[in-house]
C-alpha cells in the first residue's frame, strides 16, 4: 500500500506498466464489458507520469519533452482507460482534420465524450448564437459523425445562470428538437434552482440524459440521484468535477500537479458509485483531477466501493 497525507492510496501503480497498473486496466476493462466505462476529464498531466504514463517514451535527450507528451499520450492512456470527455471542445470549434486525427489515436473500441462548445451554451453579453442548433450541428456535430462509433455522448453544459431564466425549459425543449439524430446528449446544468419536473420532462421527451455532476455551487450527485425522475434516458453520465462548495481556482491551488490523491472524498466517490448501480443502459462516468487530487486514484476508490458491496 501506499501512503499519502495518512490516507491509504488503494494499492496504486508503483511504476506504469507494473502490476498495478495492469491490475487497474483489467477491473476498468471488468466494468466496462458490462457497459460501464470509467475515464478521465481530459488527459494531459504529466502528474500522472510514473503511474499511467512511461517517463521514458517523453524523454528527447534525457529531458521530458512537453510537447511530445501533449501528442502522443493519450494512445498510452487508451492502453487503460476505455473512455475519455473532451474537455477541450468547449473552447473553440475545431476542422475536420483535427478530429480524424484524434480518433486515429484510440482503438476502434474507445468511446469519447465532448463537451460542446460554450458558443453554443453560453447567454452571456447576448450571445447571438446562444442554442443555435443549426450552428453546432454544422460546426462540431456534423464533424463527429463519421466517427459516430466511437463517440459515447455530448454533453451541453450551460453555466450558472446569474439573471433567472423562467423560460429555460421551454428554450431547451425547441434546441432539443432541432439537434441532429443518431447522437447521443446530455445537458449539465450549473444552476441548481433549474433542477426541477420541468426540466426532467424536457430531457426525457427527447432521450436526453441529465448530467450528474459535481461543481462548485451544485447539490451533491446523491441529492441529484434522488430527485424524482432525474435518471431521464436509456444511458447515464456522471461528471465528477468539484466538491460542491470549492472554486475551480482553489481546487488548482489545492489539488495540482495532480499526482495524488491530496483531498479524499468518500461520500463524493459513494454518490458515484450510487449513479452506477442505479443506472440505466450504459453509463459513463469521467473524473477530473480538481474532484479529489488525482483522477486514476479517485477511479480506483469508487471501483473499490463498487466491488466491496
Amino acid at each position: 500500500m501506499i501512503y499519502f497525507r495518512g490516507v491509504q492510496q488503494l494499492d496504486f501503480l508503483p511504476a506504469p506498466g507494473g502490476d498495478q497498473r495492469a491490475r487497474l486496466a483489467r477491473r476498468v476493462a471488468a466494468w466496462a464489458a458490462r457497459g460501464v466505462y470509467f475515464g478521465g476529464s481530459s488527459w494531459k498531466y504529466p502528474g500522472w507520469l510514473g503511474q499511467i504514463y512511461t517517463h521514458s517514451r517523453y524523454t528527447v535527450r534525457g529531458r521530458f519533452a512537453q510537447t511530445r507528451f501533449d501528442r502522443d499520450c493519450l494512445s498510452e492512456y487508451a492502453e487503460v482507460f476505455p473512455t475519455v470527455c473532451g474537455d477541450f471542445a468547449f473552447y473553440r470549434f475545431y476542422p475536420q482534420a483535427f478530429w480524424d486525427k484524434l480518433f486515429h489515436q484510440v482503438p476502434a473500441t474507445f468511446r469519447f465524450g465532448f463537451k460542446a462548445p460554450e458558443q453554443i451554451t453560453s447567454p452571456a453579453d447576448g450571445n447571438p448564437d446562444f442554442l443555435n442548433a443549426g450552428l453546432v450541428a454544422d460546426q462540431f456535430l456534423d464533424r463527429l459523425a463519421p466517427h459516430r462509433a466511437q463517440v459515447g455522448y455530448i454533453v451541453f453544459e450551460f453555466p450558472q445562470f446569474h439573471q433567472p431564466r423562467l423560460n429555460f425549459p421551454a428554450e431547451l425543449d425547441r434546441f432539443l428538437a432541432a439537434l441532429p439524430a443518431g447522437l447521443r446528449y446530455g445537458v449539465e446544468l450549473r444552476t441548481r434552482s433549474l433542477l426541477g419536473p420541468e426540466y426532467f420532462d424536457v430531457l426525457r421527451r427527447h432521450r436526453v440524459a441529465h448530467v450528474f455532476n459535481s461543481w462548485t455551487h451544485m447539490p451533491v450527485i446523491g441529492e441529484q440521484l434522488a430527485l424524482p425522475d432525474s435518471l431521464t434516458a436509456d444511458f447515464t453520465i456522471v461528471r465528477a468535477l468539484l466538491r460542491p462548495g470549492r472554486s475551480y481556482e482553489q481546487a488548482v491551488r489545492l489539488l495540482q500537479p495532480y499526482s495524488e490523491l491530496r483531498d479524499p472524498w468518500p461520500a463524493g466517490f459513494h454518490d458515484v458509485a450510487q449513479v452506477v448501480r442505479r443506472a440505466r443502459g450504459e453509463t459513463f462516468i469521467a473524473v477530473n483531477n480538481r474532484f479529489t487530487g488525482n483522477a486514476p486514484l479517485a477511479i480506483g476508490a469508487i471501483l473499490d466501493e463498487l466491488e466491496s458491496a
